[in-house]
């Protein structure tokens, strides 16, 4: 059952689109719908949501932060640890792509579990044809 529905990894840039309302937002709301009615599986790498957290905190302080992971932690996300053959694969991505360390756990996550990366961070480009992706519309101003 687990494998006939589609599965999604969102990225840091997917996941703050979303909560800070920029474009892309509606995209994620309808998978974070869908996921809540077990119609897809979505997912999101722990080291994924250090980076949010992070600039979170570094953008509106440690009290939003904490806000922000408590919904979080309300969605229909599953998060994924950072386990030996989770940071292995990530590394692997890193050392042959040009891209950051946190994107490339999102990908190694988008490879490990057969699934679609949701994102609109260019930096994806370098693996577009290694991972499926979903582009969001680009207005994210970050990184």
């Amino acid at each position: 059952m687990e494998n006939s529905i589609p599965s999604y990894v969102l990225d840091s840039f997917a996941l703050l689109a979303y909560l800070e309302g920029e474009a892309g937002a509606e995209q994620v709301s309808s998978l974070l719908a869908l996921a809540q009615k077990d119609e897809c599986r979505l997912f999101f790498s722990l080291i994924n949501l250090g980076e949010v957290l992070y600039i979170i905190e570094r953008e509106r302080g440690i009290n939003q932060a904490h806000l922000v992971l408590a919904a979080i932690q309300q969605m229909s996300l599953e998060i994924l640890p950072a386990d030996m053959d989770t940071v292995f694969a990530a590394a692997h991505i890193k050392a042959c792509h040009p891209v950051a360390n946190s994107d490339a756990f999102a990908a190694a996550a988008a490879q490990q579990h057969h699934a679609t990366l949701v994102t609109g961070d260019a930096e994806f480009q370098a693996l577009d044809g290694i991972i499926s992706i979903i582009w969001l519309p680009k207005e994210a101003k970050r990184k």
